[in-house]
């Protein structure tokens, strides 16, 4: 099972990031995936999630209205599309894929200027 994230980077304050994590290894079409975040000295925390066949999804209220989430399951890949970024969304961002289990990727670091 693999998890790989890729598309964080450094940016500065107002641009904006498009996150990729590739999955293999799994059924990704049955998974609800997340996008986590942890920033240094803080608790990891749930920043947005989709369903398993794209039909919903959820935010974190630090983001809503700034990032989206989606998902390609013949790609077996989810995208966070993060806009309007602050410096205060300096983290390093996380995919997990739950079902029957639970997978986490390594994670990209994000990192925003002022």
């Amino acid at each position: 099972v693999q998890l790989v994230e890729s598309g964080g980077g450094l940016v500065q304050s107002g641009g904006s990031l498009r996150l990729s994590c590739a999955a293999s290894g799994f059924t990704f079409s049955s998974y609800v995936m997340n996008w986590y975040r942890q920033a240094p000295g803080k608790e990891r925390e749930l920043v947005a999630g989709i369903t398993s066949g794209g039909g919903s999804t959820n935010y974190a209220d630090s983001v809503k209205g700034r990032f989206t989430i989606s998902r390609d399951n013949a790609k077996r890949t989810v995208y966070l599309q993060m806009n309007s970024l602050k410096p205060e969304d300096t983290a390093v961002y996380y995919c997990s894929a739950v079902y029957d289990r639970w997978y986490w990727g390594q994670g990209t670091q994000v990192t925003v200027s002022s």
